[in-house]
């Protein structure tokens, strides 16, 4: 029907004519309370903003020389973060002539991702980006 028609048929009933599809030829047309439409795509709007949840990258630094005390403190921690629905990324600083030994940190992040085997997967390999050797563990179980 044509736009004019649609509009005296609104009128008539009380109601608003709203376009639900604009883009669409010809136009999609809908008789209908618009405050009461606009307090239901609200009301779906904050509902949809709750469910969600925003994963954060949590970073555990080490050095390569890393007591084994001090490593498990690191490991309960990045465990812990995975737990929570956290990305996790794990970096090992090089300092000085430790450049020349970039194998000693490698072995240490492979260490790590083996140790969180079963609550996380290893999502990017061990990889040296300058004066730091970094990769990333996501959790196995997303919630």
């Amino acid at each position: 029907m044509s736009s004019q028609d649609a509009l005296n048929l609104a009128f008539e009933k009380d109601m608003d004519l709203v376009k639900i599809s604009p883009n669409a030829t010809p136009p999609v047309c809908k008789i209908m309370d618009y405050g009461k439409f606009r307090f239901e795509q609200i009301k779906k709007e904050k509902e949809a903003k709750k469910n969600q949840r925003v994963v954060e990258i949590k970073e555990v630094r080490m050095s390569p020389n890393i007591d084994v005390a001090d490593f498990n403190v690191k490991l309960k921690n990045a465990q812990k973060f995975l737990s929570d629905g956290n990305r996790v990324k794990v970096t090992v600083r090089f300092r000085g002539r430790e450049m020349a030994h970039t194998s000693i940190g490698e072995d240490l992040l492979k260490k790590f991702g083996e140790s969180c085997a079963e609550v996380a997967n290893v999502e990017k390999n061990p990889k040296l980006d300058g004066r730091h050797m970094s990769m990333f563990l996501s959790p196995k179980n997303n919630k």
